[in-house]
């Protein structure tokens, strides 16, 4: 895969591109990272790639110029530049989910464009970007840490960049789940004991105790997302269970 990251502050990527698992990826030829400065594709004498808005108004907008040539520059033409994704780091745009981590996962070719103005100019939106991102409903300086968390979340799921390949398959979120808790040696610390069950070596009660721990931690803490998991009729009816229980025992300890 190729990644090209078009911002004012290339030097924001240097550690993140070059460190963990982002760096072993890119030394094992995994993955090409790439921070371009558009400010060089300002097309003026004074490399001024914001402007007022029309209309008044405050702050800055960023123009439509640099952006356009900038990422026409770093595809090429013709049959060679491809169908890649153009991606804009915006607060308005498209949640970003781990579904959409695994979507991007599958493209040969990626370019994230940061912002650091008050907006963009909507020709870029409507003629130049193929999606808009959000990382969560806050507003940022710019788009680059935005950018960070996407690449991180994208690259970790391409073949060969993990360790243990099984690991990307089990996170939360992409099973739809939360993901079930871990316990590592020793087996008591500070008399807290590890659950039996994962001592026992018996595989299928492990995986059925990660299975109910994951869904349980689910209604605990992310109820929203049962909706749509992917669950059994028996494990719904599990479930309801163990909320009416949870909710049970909250209202005994609410009368205390």
């Amino acid at each position: 895969m190729r990644i090209d990251v078009l911002t004012l502050f290339p030097e924001m990527f240097d550690g993140v591109f070059g460190a963990s698992i982002l760096g072993k990826a890119r030394d094992k030829g995994i993955v090409s990272l790439q921070a371009v400065n558009f400010r060089a594709y300002s097309g003026n004498k004074h490399n001024t790639v914001d402007d007022y808005p029309y209309g008044g108004g405050g702050g800055m907008v960023l123009k439509a110029e640099p952006v356009f040539a900038a990422v026409e520059d770093l595809l090429g033409s013709g049959e060679e530049a491809g169908s890649p994704r153009v991606i804009l780091m915006c607060p308005q745009g498209q949640p970003f989910t781990q579904a959409k981590a695994e979507e991007l996962s599958q493209e040969k070719r990626l370019v994230f464009i940061c912002g650091h103005y008050e907006g963009y100019d909507e020709r870029i939106r409507e003629h130049l970007v193929t999606d808009e991102l959000s990382i969560g409903d806050y507003v940022l300086t710019g788009g680059e840490l935005p950018a960070m968390v996407m690449i991180d979340s994208i690259v970790r799921l391409l073949p060969g960049v993990l360790g243990n390949e099984s690991s990307a398959v089990t996170d939360s979120y992409s099973t739809g789940l939360l993901e079930h808790p871990h316990y590592t040696r020793p087996a008591s610390f500070r008399g807290w004991e590890v659950p039996e069950v994962l001592l026992s070596g018996h595989h299928s009660r492990i995986e059925q105790w990660r299975r109910e721990q994951s869904m349980l931690r689910t209604l605990q803490r992310r109820p929203d997302l049962l909706e749509e998991a992917p669950l059994s009729d028996k494990e719904r009816r599990w479930l309801e269970q163990r909320r009416l229980e949870e909710q049970a025992s909250a209202e005994d300890a609410g009368k205390k």
